[in-house]
């Protein structure tokens, strides 16, 4: 069927402009044949964090402040309201998202605007010097609606040259007019699929119908009555959607072979080749999935693609290719991650481990099941000569790995609950799952994500000073509980604050010290902390020094969430396998070294020594040379330096959410 659709209640004389002539609609190479229930391969146990021995008393509240994140680049949202009428009215003129041009996208440069941003939306129409194909001039239609485009050109700006002769004018009028009545159905359908998932697609097809109309419905993507090159590129990036996680199997659009004298089907090519387009460079960019409706924790927010700019840059481009796949993320980590899974889809069968009964294998133990153990992890052959049936160090830790990131008793022994998920037929569909969603998480992600910048990965509590793609410093961080989550968001490091006194949150006070103090009424003053009440209100701060429950240092970079990088008087806690332990906020270890080069190292007089002379009694602040960008982020599969593909524990339980929620738009 095509992609504009009939509705019965259209009528007879739309049902026959659709029947009038043939056209020619191929379905992606790409679809896919849906993947086994998505429930099932990522219902697991959920594991329970282990007693940290000591008391937790990191903050979330001190030093709330309400500003806005700073990101890189700001992103407006596209606003297209629903039309007053049948027909949409074009959106009004809005700064569309903030990352910067694919490359090789060979756009005219918009007229010079003060706040447009790269992506802004411009003036669609063909330039004075550009004909569109066709080659002939056409009265403008009628905009659907009474729509108005942003920066409306007059008559004269969109006009094509004079005609070659009368018979190409008639020839292209004709055309313009099939384009403008597949467009106009095309907008009016009610399509039973939502190729953008939680975007609007509704707004994205009238944005579509706004660049036809500013274009005079000039075709885009066909030649007379045969794709042009650059329809033949665009198709061959769409055909491969699948390798960047993007479905579009749902969405017609013709062979690059295609070919067909009718008018009629020139159009629906045209549009189809359109929608598709538009579809991949706004899934690409983040449009399937609000995280904020996943987690109130995730602030994180995708910069979706423009859909005007989208066409007018990928129609424009000399590599129309390039240009369309550009629109995923740029970022390494993606890369790799999109890398691996090509590797594990080009993989042969994975052997299955399907372990007879037994005892539970401890290490040292020789047992006919263990070579299978070895084969599923993937560990060779032993070189000293010994058994490959013993039970040795590795394949415990092997065990030890996959028990904690499915929420099993971490013993390294194989339990009986141990072999039964590793007996699971489907572990190779369900990584495919969980690397499809970590990859989504990517587009989440600024795209200008700062040339120098700090990244902390929550599930693999870690943190990564970056200059680029390398790294130039490393520490083991703790981060957020379950059930006081680390917040998921980027934003900008700005000061540092010594010495601090920690303002004790409401939550903590209510939830941990008040039972404690009714218990024991010296406990505060046991523990140096200072008491005082506003009206009736209890305020509870703890004074610098070596007990502070910050440390001695905080990292500030104010945001909604009140969280923060800090020192922490409880260091030997970072010898720990399992370090979500904290209220929410980002406990790092050895700070010293990180202050030192954000407050730019001893270029700037900034040493170990300078550092330490400031710790005390007395609160002191100082500002960056320049702000950081910080990203807290939410990868539970990850490629490391050495191309090695690493599996964390879901700790939040984000990315089961996210891989259930693209599975649910297939």
């Amino acid at each position: 069927m095509s992609i504009c659709g009939v509705r019965k209640r259209a009528g007879w004389a739309a049902l026959l402009l659709l029947t009038s002539s043939p056209f020619a609609i191929a379905l992606a190479d790409d679809a896919a044949t849906k993947p086994p229930a998505a429930a099932a391969l990522l219902d697991l146990p959920t594991a329970k964090p282990a007693s940290a021995g000591a008391e937790d008393v990191a903050p979330t509240g001190a030093l709330k402040q309400t500003l806005p994140a700073p990101r890189s680049r700001t992103i407006s949202k596209l606003d297209l309201s629903p039309p007053p009428g049948f027909l949409p009215d074009l959106p009004p003129e809005l700064h569309p998202p903030s990352f910067s041009p694919p490359p090789n996208a060979n756009v005219a440069a918009p007229a010079a605007r003060a706040d447009a941003s790269p992506l802004a939306k411009t003036d669609a129409s063909p330039r004075a010097s550009e004909t569109p194909k066709g080659g002939a001039a056409r009265s403008a239609p009628p905009s659907p609606s009474g729509a108005t485009a942003p920066n409306e050109p007059t008559q004269a700006e969109i006009s094509p040259g004079p005609p070659a002769d009368a018979a190409e004018t008639v020839v292209a009028n004709a055309l313009a007019n099939e384009i403008q009545a597949v467009v106009n159905l095309f907008v009016a359908a009610d399509p039973a699929h939502r190729p953008i998932g939680a975007g609007d697609w509704s707004a994205a097809r009238k944005a579509i119908a706004a660049y036809y109309a500013e274009r005079n419905y000039a075709p885009l993507w066909t030649d007379a009555d045969h794709l042009s090159a650059g329809a033949k590129s665009a198709l061959a990036r769409l055909a491969k959607a699948r390798e960047d996680g993007l479905n579009l199997s749902n969405l017609p659009r013709p062979s690059p072979e295609w070919s067909d004298h009718a008018l009629h089907a020139q159009a629906e090519a045209d549009v189809e080749i359109s929608a598709a387009v538009v579809a991949y460079a706004m899934q690409a960019t983040g449009a399937r999935i609000n995280p904020r409706a996943l987690s109130k924790n995730i602030s994180a927010k995708p910069e979706v693609a423009d859909p005007a700019f989208v066409l007018k840059s990928v129609a424009a481009a000399d590599d129309p290719d390039a240009t369309l796949a550009a629109f995923n993320p740029p970022q390494a980590g993606y890369r790799a991650l999109r890398a691996a899974l090509g590797a594990m889809r080009d993989q042969g069968p994975t052997p299955v481990a399907r372990f007879s009964p037994g005892p539970v294998l401890k290490l040292g133990m020789s047992d006919p099941r263990v070579p299978l153990i070895r084969a599923r992890f993937g560990l060779s052959s032993l070189k000293d000569g010994s058994s490959s049936r013993v039970y040795d160090v590795r394949v415990a830790s092997a065990v030890a790995a996959f028990q904690r990131v499915h929420g099993l008793p971490v013993n390294g022994a194989l339990t009986q609950a141990t072999a039964n998920a590793l007996d699971g037929a489907n572990a190779r569909e369900r990584r495919e799952l969980l690397i499809l969603a970590n990859m989504e998480m990517w587009r989440w992600e600024p795209r200008e994500m700062g040339e120098t910048r700090v990244e902390v990965n929550v599930p693999d509590f870690s943190l990564k000073l970056m200059s680029g793609d390398s790294v130039i410093r490393r520490a083991r961080v703790i981060v957020g509980k379950p059930d006081t989550p680390t917040p998921i968001f980027s934003n900008s490091i700005k000061y540092m604050l010594f010495n601090p006194v920690w303002r004790v949150p409401d939550s903590i006070i209510k939830k941990e010290m008040a039972p404690k103090y009714a218990a024991d009424p010296a406990y505060f003053a046991r523990h140096g902390y200072k008491v005082s009440y506003v009206g009736h209100k209890l305020v509870v701060e703890q004074p610098p020094g070596e007990e502070n429950a910050l440390g001695r240092m905080l990292f500030l970079f104010p945001n909604e969430h009140a969280v923060y990088l800090h020192d922490t008087p409880l260091r030997s806690l970072f010898s720990a396998s399992y370090r979500a332990l904290s209220h929410g906020c980002v406990r790092v270890e050895n700070p010293t070294r990180l202050a030192e080069i954000l407050m730019g190292g001893a270029g700037r007089g900034w040493t170990d020594a300078k550092v330490r002379s400031l710790l005390g009694d007395k609160e002191r602040t100082f500002s960056l040379p320049a702000p950081v960008p910080i990203h807290l982020q939410y990868f539970t599969e990850f490629v490391d330096e050495n191309g090695a593909l690493h599996e964390r524990e879901d700790l939040y339980g984000l990315t089961r959410k996210v891989a259930l929620a693209l599975a649910e738009l297939r």
